[in-house]
């Protein structure tokens, strides 16, 4: 296995639980969970980057504001998947749209931050350095995305009848 993939293996076995986003899930556990990835995910990059003291001097202050707007649209997601997680065998019509647009909306704002960092990236380190650092985020998000869909229940095409 390459250094690469126990990095990411230890991320992952670090990050997540059986019951990381269930609804039993307090959020004090969330937000532990969410900066445990948040400094698995850096640590990851540092690794995998191999960036030269001079690079890593500007590239790390970008990464930290980088991640830093990213962070609140990674909280809105978490905030959405609680919340269908929690309801989602009673979710009405009308809701399950609306949790719909806000994740799409989110994962829309996601990108926009995201390409709106290649050029401050550009200025520190190559274009191939910046195109590898994308590449690494979306290996972590890969992974992140499978073992949250494992745990995240599909909605029935029926709402539950209601307990009686």
């Amino acid at each position: 296995m390459t250094q690469s993939r126990l990095w990411l293996a230890a991320i992952l076995s670090l990050s997540l639980s059986g019951a990381a986003f269930a609804a039993d899930t307090t959020q004090s556990q969330q937000s532990i969970l969410l900066e445990t990835i948040r400094a698995n995910r850096k640590a990851f990059v540092a690794v995998n980057l191999d960036l030269s003291a001079e690079e890593a001097k500007g590239f790390w202050p970008i990464y930290d504001k980088y991640q830093g707007e990213l962070n609140p649209i990674s909280d809105k997601v978490v905030a959405l998947v609680a919340e269908y997680t929690s309801h989602y065998a009673e979710l009405k019509d009308e809701r399950a749209v609306e949790l719909m647009k806000e994740y799409l909306a989110a994962e829309a704002e996601r990108n926009k931050v995201r390409q709106s960092y290649i050029p401050e990236f550009s200025k520190v380190v190559s274009g191939r350095t910046v195109a590898r650092f994308y590449q690494l985020e979306n290996k972590i998000d890969a992974l992140l995305r499978y073992e949250l869909a494992e745990k995240i229940p599909v909605i029935e095409q029926k709402a539950a009848p209601a307990a009686k």
